[in-house]
């Protein structure tokens, strides 16, 4: 065999053990334990799992005290609105990212669309029977009108106003009292989360 021949295999031998090939030259060429990784999930994959993840059970307690949490988050003060910023908690810091992390949902959180619309995550239900920490939310429009906000508990027998959390923009996260929802016609519609217990 002459010295070219040979260096010439040496080259086809090198590539092929780089490469991982499974022969060469008549043997098997198997990779090192050392080099060898396990597959891994896609990206993509691993995030859809997370976000179909079923949301562990949340008391109504619960929810109200993360609520107010953001209200001091900030260095004593509110947690600013932001429709494209991550908190440092890793939830987005408009009214349904917030929601979410009361919730405890997946991070950054279902928009306000898919909190209305998604089963998994909330089932409709009437005004007058709301409890604290159910929702009122306005899927409807654009993502300047679309909004989502946490009722506390109604302020007297009336029903005609009620104390809720709600992350706001041009303000961030604020505690007062709305009638959102209360009008006949009203674009608000009332849903409760399905992993909130009592």
């Amino acid at each position: 065999m002459s010295f070219t021949s040979l260096n010439r295999r040496a080259r086809i031998s090198l590539a092929a053990v780089a490469a991982g090939s499974a022969a060469v030259l008549g043997f098997a060429v198997l990779p090192s334990a050392a080099t060898a990784t396990p597959a891994e999930k896609p990206a993509s994959v691993s995030a859809k799992s997370e976000k179909h993840a079923k949301a562990d059970a949340v008391t109504r307690a619960q929810m109200l005290e993360r609520a107010a949490t953001w209200l001091t988050a900030n260095n004593g003060a509110q947690v600013p609105y932001s429709q494209t910023e991550v908190w440092s908690d890793g939830y987005r810091q408009d009214c349904s990212g917030y929601v979410s992390m009361t919730l405890g949902l997946w991070k950054s959180g279902p928009n306000t669309v898919e909190l209305a619309g998604n089963r998994d995550l909330t089932t409709p239900m009437d005004v007058g029977d709301l409890k604290p920490g159910d929702l009122l939310i306005d899927a409807g429009g654009s993502n300047t009108t679309r909004h989502v906000v946490i009722f506390e508990g109604w302020t007297d027998s009336s029903k005609t106003a009620y104390s809720a959390f709600e992350q706001r923009g041009g303000h961030g996260t604020d505690h007062r009292v709305l009638d959102y929802g209360l009008d006949a016609g009203s674009e608000y519609k009332a849903y409760r989360p399905n992993n909130l217990t009592d």
